[in-house]
């Protein structure tokens, strides 16, 4: 039994290196003044030499109305009143093991600091298909990708539904035990949805409603979570098996979560957001450069 954020296998310096390894590898034995040129654009990347905003235009007015809209269905005190949730033992504080029962005292946190009502929740975990993969093969490298977790939620027509027919059902991939930071991730999303869908502030057939979900997660404090989880790079060796794989979740990018996480921070007046160290490399770097940019250009 270990402590849920005890290790630092997530560290930025693995991060770091395992992204330069991917995405420069390809290029390491051609020329040298390629290789410095591809290396420095990565590098003004990481550490923001550039103030332009990192997404695009139509992305940017989408998070802004995103907000409006959220802020309209919730009120702009959930905002401004919500704690961000950060991968510290001082949010989530109970001992660990990769099972349903350690899933269960993670998820009873994530629906407090959430305020969703645990009781009217039913929480399953799924069997997941590529474990079985990777348990087979004995080198294994690929991205995973695909349903992390499901909701759902049928009330019962033309009638006020009985205790037992409010509940909703959240369920999480398996894989998901294995790493806090997305099961969290995926958690917050799963009950994003809850909130929206379960709470007819949105209908299934809102074309947005996946990203909506995504954006809700910054809304409410958890973008430290859902940002972090949006690319998330492996790697694992033992007596058999090595190899490395790049997993992804959620319906945003990262630029779209950078510049998301901005804007939390200023409509909520941090101009030094402390939380925003505990953001992945990428993240923080998109999340740097919509800060300058939003500091000079108020609406």
């Amino acid at each position: 039994m270990r402590h849920i954020f005890a290790t630092k296998h997530w560290t930025r310096f693995l991060e770091l290196r395992l992204e330069v390894n991917i995405l420069f590898g390809p290029h390491l034995k051609s020329n040298s003044l390629f290789r410095c040129a591809s290396i420095f654009r990565y590098t003004a990347l990481v550490f923001s030499f550039s103030a332009r905003l990192p997404v695009s235009e139509e992305e940017r007015v989408w998070v802004d109305e995103g907000f409006r809209r959220l802020e309209k269905m919730l009120g702009r005190r959930r905002l401004l009143e919500a704690k961000v949730i950060l991968p510290t033992p001082g949010y989530f504080p109970d001992s660990y093991d990769q099972n349903s029962a350690g899933a269960e005292a993670i998820f009873r946190r994530v629906c407090s600091y959430m305020r969703v009502d645990r009781s009217r929740i039913q929480l399953e975990i799924f069997p997941d298909e590529t474990e079985e993969l990777r348990s087979i093969l004995p080198y294994w490298r690929g991205n995973s990708g695909g349903c992390a977790g499901f909701f759902s939620h049928d009330p019962t027509p033309e009638s006020v539904p009985t205790a037992d027919e409010a509940r909703m059902l959240v369920a999480l991939r398996s894989t998901q035990l294995k790493d806090p930071l997305s099961l969290v991730a995926t958690m917050a999303h799963e009950l994003g949805h809850v909130i929206l869908l379960g709470g007819g502030l949105i209908s299934p057939k809102t074309p947005d409603h996946e990203p909506l979900t995504d954006l809700l997660t910054v809304f409410l404090g958890f973008g430290v979570f859902t940002s972090s989880a949006a690319r998330r790079f492996k790697q694992f060796q033992d007596e058999r098996h090595y190899g490395w794989s790049m997993h992804r979740l959620g319906y945003l990018p990262e630029e779209v979560y950078g510049y998301a996480l901005a804007k939390f921070a200023d409509e909520r007046n941090e101009e030094k957001a402390s939380w925003a160290t505990h953001l992945s490399t990428n993240v923080r770097a998109y999340f740097k450069r919509s800060q300058s940019w939003l500091a000079k250009n108020k609406f």
